[in-house]
């Protein structure tokens, strides 16, 4: 079951009109519940817990259908979001956090935007988890800070020639390369341990 298929079944067993869950989730109307139920419409992390406290479950549940185990019922914070694709700014959603899934060790969690990570299955709207560390190997997937703004890409570093490499994972978007005092504006802050797709 997917989590469109379990929003539709748990706001039916709960009773509850599409008209209903759109007023308590902020939509206008029954069209946008309508469309994320049938799987029209990307379910995105904040939307998420929205979805999960108005029908009263976790957001875990809401999305596998599964409760965590109570040890492995570790939470992490959401720190906003993460362009796959050009960078965007990494707003902080002060408050939101989700649940983490056995053997993940991750320190915080960020929502992907974009297309660019695609050929590593990490699409838009999905949840990255990122364990904080300011130094990563060559060709492991980063949340990298460029300026004030993030992104997730694999990095490569030329020791020799002073260049940091930034790659997509989508041949439609080229490599980003850094070197002499433009790297001082790029911060590693974290390796991908894990992602959750919504979908």
């Amino acid at each position: 079951m997917t989590v469109h298929e379990r929003l539709r079944k748990l706001r039916i067993e709960r009773g509850m009109s599409q008209e209903e869950l759109a007023l308590k989730v902020g939509y206008d109307g029954r069209s946008a519940i309508s469309k994320a139920e049938k799987g029209e419409r990307g379910i995105s992390h904040a939307m998420l817990i929205k979805y999960a406290d108005a029908l009263e479950v976790s957001p875990t549940y809401l999305l596998t259908g599964k409760e965590a185990e109570e040890k492995n019922n570790l939470r992490v914070p959401l720190l906003g979001r993460i362009a796959c694709g050009q960078p965007v700014f990494a707003e902080e959603e002060h408050g939101a956090y989700i649940d983490t899934f056995p053997g993940v060790d991750a320190d915080f969690c960020l929502e992907a935007k974009g297309d660019s990570m695609i050929g590593a299955r990490i699409a838009d709207g999905d949840i990255v988890y990122i364990r904080r560390q300011d130094m990563v190997d060559d060709g492991e997937i980063a949340a990298v800070l460029i300026g004030e703004e993030a992104t997730l890409k694999r990095v490569y570093y030329d020791k020799e020639n002073g260049v940091l490499s930034l790659f997509a994972e989508n041949p439609a978007y080229r490599p980003m390369r850094f070197m002499g005092e433009e790297l001082s504006s790029i911060r590693i802050l974290g390796r991908a341990v894990a992602f959750r797709s919504v979908l």
